[in-house]
């Protein structure tokens, strides 16, 4: 298409996979939390309700904090857009640098 650059297909294509990998894990993590929860037992409470019935309000700071962690290391990888590209033109917000592998998060777990 030649109105959507390169940059902004690849930040649409890292979006879709971070998507994508939380959704795997909440799919896992239902089921899961149905039986078994290192943390508290809740073994009569549904997982989606534990949350109202056990501590963990005092938990979500730190998984917001990490959260932050990674979604902020996550901007590096951005064009800087007060750059300009090869033809002088600015370059265009939400756009990936080209040398960025889409789904690579710096290390292999």
């Amino acid at each position: 298409n030649e109105q959507v650059s390169e940059g902004k297909v690849r930040f649409y294509r890292e979006v879709e996979l971070k998507h994508g990998r939380v959704a795997m894990l909440a799919a896992l993590g239902f089921p899961v939390a149905e039986q078994f929860h290192p943390l508290f037992a809740t073994d009569d409470a549904p997982s989606f309700s534990a949350f109202q019935q056990t501590p963990l309000q005092t938990f979500w700071p730190v998984v917001v904090g990490v959260i932050a962690v990674i979604e902020v290391f996550s901007v590096f990888t951005f064009e800087n857009p007060a750059s300009r590209d090869a033809d002088g033109n600015p370059a265009q917000p939400w756009t990936i640098k080209k040398d960025h592998v889409a789904g690579d998060l710096g290390f292999d777990p």
